[in-house]
């Protein structure tokens, strides 16, 4: 099938975001994780493509996200996503701007939105101001973040430290008056050289008039939540067969390993309320003595219990790593353990993996050698099981943002694909 849609996601999780989101639809999503080094073969209508650049430098940011664009052209895309996180991860010099002026370059166009909106999450926009529940972004968990603390509510002034060209609004009173009107107002900004547009959404209604104001153009950018009506509107356009195709499950054993990266206030009280086996990884404790006694622990478990490794701690615990290791070794040192625990865990059996925190999921995704993976049911809003086969074995992988889903996530995710 000739590819319609072409997404490139800062991390993994917000790539499993996205596809969660588009396979509700029941067309066929493909996730590749990493650009194919191959030529397009056999692709999908949706096709993303997941790299690891959230916190890069920006020029390694931009040129694995053009090398991205240029394999979704080759697939025959005609419609571009830029998809980052629904809290707007990054800092004044991150990578959400440049990379998007760089995908508009490459395709040619002078304007873009950003909505990261995702409402079934607690994420909305007004005014320009991200919340997260009745929160202001700054005034969230998100403001002790440990690599992308946001300290600021509004994504205008986000955003303009990381963009060449003018940033405008797309208020409510615009979206609200359907996407005929938001078009046109685009259309204005435009003109008046705003090549950058925030638009507010508080609401999945407000999500499907940007979708349809901007079905057509060559480049959006935002969470996933403002793509999820696009298969629907490519649908009555002819895009795509009114029948879609339907994913099955392949057969999986039932072993079962939880790998948590993630410190965010939701995965720490999913890692509390979870009644089975637990490990937890000291960053400090790796670098003394290795990872030695968390594989001992991990060789004594029964994997169809669903063991649980990881490293989520509260904000001070955090803080108290950094000081003494810093940011970017504390960092390395937890995604080198979890993903060399997920390959013993491999090796020992494992074919359903359980994944919290996106650099994690990323770290866990590369050491198993996945590149490709099917959408199957989501667990929580945002978040599905994924299949894939690594070494000839059919194998399921979740990967969950770090403050997306219940409390009960980790069980929830278990009974969704047992049942």
């Amino acid at each position: 099938m000739t590819t319609i849609f072409g997404a490139i996601a800062d991390d993994f999780t917000g790539a499993s975001d996205l596809a969660g989101l588009l396979a509700r639809s029941g067309h066929q999503v493909c996730l590749r994780l990493g650009v194919p080094s191959a030529p397009p073969k056999d692709s999908s209508a949706f096709e993303i493509i997941a790299l690891k650049c959230r916190t890069a430098p920006v020029d390694e940011a931009v040129s694995e996200s053009l090398a991205a664009l240029a394999w979704l052209k080759a697939a025959g895309a005609q419609h571009f996503f830029w998809k980052y996180c629904s809290t707007f991860d990054s800092t004044p010099t991150g990578n959400i701007g440049p990379v998007a002026e760089a995908l508009m370059k490459a395709l040619d166009t002078s304007q873009t939105i950003y909505c990261p909106a995702f409402p079934e999450n607690g994420r909305s926009i007004f005014m320009g101001n991200l919340f997260v529940g009745q929160q202001p972004l700054s005034e969230s968990p998100m403001k002790n973040h440990p690599l992308t603390p946001m300290t600021d509510s509004s994504l205008m002034r986000l955003l303009a430290p990381q963009t060449t060209a003018s940033v405008g609004l797309a208020d409510r009173l615009v979206v609200a008056q359907g996407a005929e009107h938001l078009k046109a107002y685009l259309s204005e900004l435009q003109n008046d050289n705003i090549a950058h547009v925030v638009v507010d959404a508080v609401a999945n209604a407000d999500l499907e008039i940007i979708a349809r104001a901007c079905a057509d153009a060559p480049l959006m950018t935002g969470g996933s939540a403002v793509a999820m009506a696009l298969p629907y509107i490519y649908q009555e356009k002819g895009l795509l067969p009114e029948k879609p195709a339907i994913t099955t499950r392949p057969a999986l054993e039932d072993k079962t390993l939880i790998l948590s990266g993630s410190c965010s206030q939701m995965t720490q009280a999913q890692v509390a309320a979870y009644k089975g086996p637990a490990y937890q990884l000291d960053p400090l404790e790796l670098r003394e003595g290795g990872l030695a006694k968390a594989q001992e622990w991990l060789s004594r478990q029964n994997l169809e219990q669903a063991p649980l490794l990881y490293a989520t701690a509260a904000p001070e615990k955090v803080q108290k790593v950094q000081q003494a290791l810093g940011k970017e070794e504390a960092g390395a040192l937890v995604e080198a353990a979890l993903s060399q625990l997920a390959d013993d865990g491999f090796n020992a059996g494992v074919s359903r993996f359980i994944v919290a925190g996106g650099e994690t999921s990323g770290a866990v995704a590369q050491r198993l050698s996945i590149n490709q993976l099917v959408i199957g049911d989501e667990i929580a809003p945002g978040v599905p099981w994924c299949y894939a086969t690594i070494s000839g074995r059919n194998c399921a992988i979740t990967m969950k943002s770090g403050n997306f889903g219940q409390k009960t996530f980790f069980s929830d995710a278990i009974d969704r694909i047992s049942s």
